[in-house]
C-alpha cells in the first residue's frame, strides 16, 4: 500500500524494502531447514542488485528535477526531454531522462525476476504455498511492473529504454516458458510460468500500452493464485512430495483440486473465454501491430512462449493427475481432498 499510494519517490522505495523484508522472512518461514535459508539470503542479495539500481534513479531524478515528488517530476519531464540536458561520464554524454528510466527499470527487473535476476524466484518456492500464492504471484514480483507503469510519463520520452524494457521482457518470457518445461518439481514449474507471465508484463510496458499490462497484472493475481494453492492442495494430500514423477492418477482421488488447477492452467494458456485470453492475446496483438524492430521481436517471442506455456501446463495436468499411478501405496491411501478450509479459497 505504500508503494502504491505513495506521491513521492522516497515513499515508493521505503515500501518497495518493506516488500522485500517480508519476502526475505516469508521464505524463511520454516528457519531450520537448510535450503530454506539459502534461498531467503539469495532473494535478498539478488533484490539488492535491483535495489541498488532503484536508488541510482531516485538519485538521478532528484539531480535533474531538483525533487523525488511523482507529479513535480511528470510536470517538468517535458522540459527535460532534450538532448542537451545529460549525464557526463568518461568524457560520454548520456541523455538524462534514458539513464533515469534504465535505472528505474533495473530496479523492476530484480523485483519482477527478469533475465539475469530470475533465479530468486523458482528457490523462493522453500516458503509455505501460500506465501508463493500471495507474495510470489500477487504482490511482490508485480511491484516492478507497477513500477514502470507509475513512471510511464518518464519512460516515454526515452525510446531507448522503451526498446530495451521491450527486449528484455520478450527474452524473459520466451526463457523462462522453455526452462518451465524441464522442471519437475511441482511449485517451480509454476514459479517458472510466473517469470513467463512477467515478461510478457514488461514487453506490454515496453510498446507503450501500461494499461494493457496492468490488465494482465490483475488477471495474473488470480489465476495464479489459484494454481499455488491448488498446487499447495496436491503437496498436502501427497504427505509432501513435490516431485511430479512421483505422482500420477490423482484425478479421481482429488477431482476438486483438479478441476481447479485446469481452470488455473486454461487461463495461463490464454484458452478462449478464460481470464488469460483477455489480456494475454491483446498484448500480442498489439505487440505486432507496432510495425517495430523491437515490437515484432516481442510478438514472435511471445507467440513461441505460448506454445511452450501450453506444453508444460498439458505436461503439469498430465503427470499429476492423469498419467499412471508411480507413487508409494501408503501415499495413495493417504490421498484425500482438500478440506472445506482449503476449499473455500479455491
Amino acid at each position: 500500500l505504500m508503494s502504491v499510494t505513495g506521491d513521492n519517490f522516497i515513499q515508493l522505495f521505503l515500501g518497495w524494502e518493506g516488500v522485500g523484508l517480508a519476502s526475505y522472512l516469508l521464505i524463511n518461514f520454516w528457519f531450520t531447514r537448510l535450503q530454506a535459508n539459502k534461498a531467503a539470503i539469495k532473494a535478498m542479495l539478488v533484490n539488492r542488485v535491483g535495489d541498488f539500481g532503484l536508488a541510482l534513479g531516485i538519485m538521478g531524478c532528484f539531480t535533474i528535477f531538483q525533487t523525488v515528488d511523482v507529479s513535480t517530476i511528470f510536470a517538468r519531464a517535458s522540459a527535460f526531454s532534450e538532448p542537451h540536458h545529460y549525464f557526463l561520464s568518461c568524457n560520454m554524454r548520456f541523455h538524462a531522462i534514458t539513464v533515469i528510466c534504465i535505472l528505474l527499470f533495473i530496479g523492476a527487473v530484480g523485483k519482477s525476476a527478469q533475465i539475469g535476476l530470475h533465479t530468486r524466484l523458482p528457490d523462493a518456492m522453500e516458503g509455505p504455498t501460500p506465501v508463493s500464492a500471495l507474495i510470489h504471484a500477487a504482490t511482490m514480483v508485480t511491484a516492478g511492473v507497477f513500477m514502470i507503469a507509475r513512471c510511464s510519463p518518464l519512460f516515454e520520452y526515452s525510446p531507448t529504454a522503451l526498446i530495451v524494457t521491450t527486449f528484455v521482457g520478450a527474452m524473459t518470457s520466451f526463457f523462462a516458458a522453455t526452462t518451465g518445461i524441464l522442471q519437475n518439481d511441482l511449485k517451480r514449474v509454476i514459479a517458472y510460468s510466473t517469470c513467463s507471465q512477467l515478461g510478457y508484463m514488461i514487453f506490454a510496458c515496453g510498446i507503450s500500452n501500461y494499461s494493457v499490462s496492468v490488465f494482465h497484472l490483475m488477471n495474473h493475481a488470480f489465476f495464479k493464485a489459484l494454481l499455488f494453492l491448488s498446487a499447495g492442495s496436491v503437496i498436502h494430500a501427497m504427505s509432501d512430495e513435490q516431485d511430479m514423477r512421483k505422482m500420477g492418477g490423482l484425478a479421481s482421488l482429488l477431482p476438486f483440486t483438479y478441476a481447479m488447477m485446469l481452470i488455473g492452467s486454461l487461463s495461463l494458456i490464454g484458452f478462449p473465454f478464460r481470464t488469460g485470453f483477455y489480456s494475454k492475446d491483446v498484448i500480442l496483438e498489439l505487440a505486432y501491430t507496432k510495425y517495430t524492430i523491437s515490437g515484432n521481436f516481442a510478438f514472435w517471442l511471445g507467440s513461441v512462449s505460448v506454445f511452450f506455456t501450453s506444453y508444460y501446463s498439458f505436461r503439469l495436468l498430465f503427470l499429476t493427475f492423469l498419467a499412471s499411478t508411480n507413487s508409494f501405496k501408503r501415499d495413495i491411501l493417504r490421498c484425500h481432498d482438500a478440506p472445506i478450509l482449503m476449499a473455500i479459497p479455491l
